[in-house]
């Protein structure tokens, strides 16, 4: 209980520093809050709210308003079922948004935030190494590749040659793909987490990408079963043997729906339903070692993830 107890509550000196494209960022001192702007007609977060650039930007200025540290763009859905990855080694589908479409939807928002907001950090989520490329000439400083470097070969090497900060996640499978997937142990979870994590650092390092320039993300929801993803939580703290930063994306997802069922009638509780259910997890992945969380409502997440810091503050006083 002890060494758990100690793991939780340590955020290792080297772990300090994120090395972005034009700055650095400091992680460890206080959790860091990425607020998500979807620019996509079919978001299941948000039904599309953003998908207008204007309306997209001006949500974007609202999240750092809220306490947002930095953002994180998107213009292609990965919810289950979509064929986000279609296209790439090994898929069945063909892509349903071209890199062209994606950048379409992204760029406008992008250069309309980094006109407001000169200083913001902005991240962009995207598997497709056309995208990034783009995106890093436009002013982003992070690219956050869902597939950790596994969907589009080229994807490590123009995050390498722009020198920017990259989230590499682990996804089991395609969208697609989710649903027929045999549920696994925990334990088997795990390794396979800390498995391919490892895998998508190893493709980083071969591209010259330097260590400090990366974290880490276990990829809640996507490919795991429901409980899996409680596992996952509950021994994340163990993903950091990996030597790299945690980032820690819960929000609203649908396991978290599908725990609070009971009490909507035997039904997963609608997305609009789950803030407290997210707010509830995102402490539990801090207090389980995440450095960066990334939300939909940042207000109510950056007010929860103080009280997490004070916790483990406390803890260790």
């Amino acid at each position: 209980m002890e060494d758990r107890k100690a793991q939780m509550n340590t955020r290792p000196d080297e772990f300090s520093h994120w090395k972005l494209r034009t700055r650095t960022l400091e992680l460890g001192r206080r959790t860091l809050v990425m607020g998500i702007v979807n620019v996509t007609p079919d978001s299941f977060s948000d039904g599309g709210r953003f998908f207008d650039a204007e309306a997209a930007v001006a949500h974007a200025l609202e999240l750092m308003d809220e306490g947002a540290d930095l953002l994180d763009l998107g213009a292609e859905s990965t919810r289950p079922g979509s064929r986000a990855g279609g296209g790439a080694e090994g898929s069945s589908l063909p892509p349903l948004v071209s890199a062209e479409e994606e950048q379409a939807r992204l760029l406008p928002v992008l250069e309309g935030i980094l006109r407001e907001r000169p200083g913001a950090v902005v991240s962009v989520d995207t598997y497709k190494a056309a995208t990034a490329r783009e995106a890093l000439k436009a002013g982003a400083e992070i690219i956050n590749d869902v597939s950790g470097f596994f969907w589009d070969a080229e994807m490590a090497q123009v995050c390498a040659e722009a020198g920017c900060g990259v989230v590499l996640m682990h996804t089991r499978g395609r969208p697609e793909e989710w649903r027929a997937l045999p549920q696994l142990k925990a334990d088997e979870m795990l390794a396979q987490v800390r498995e391919g994590l490892a895998a998508s650092l190893k493709l980083a390092s071969e591209a010259g990408i330097p260590p400090d320039a990366i974290v880490l993300d276990p990829g809640y929801g996507f490919g795991k079963s429901f409980e899996a993803n409680y596992a996952l939580i509950a021994r994340q703290e163990e993903l950091l043997a990996l030597g790299r930063p945690l980032l820690a994306g819960v929000s609203r997802k649908r396991f978290l729906g599908r725990t609070l069922a009971p009490l909507y009638g035997g039904k997963d509780a609608p997305v609009e339903a789950r803030e407290a259910a997210s707010l509830a997890a995102l402490v539990a992945a801090i207090l389980h070692g995440a450095a960066i969380v990334r939300v939909h409502a940042v207000r109510p997440a950056s007010e929860a993830a103080r009280i997490a810091d004070a916790v483990l503050e406390g803890d260790a006083y």
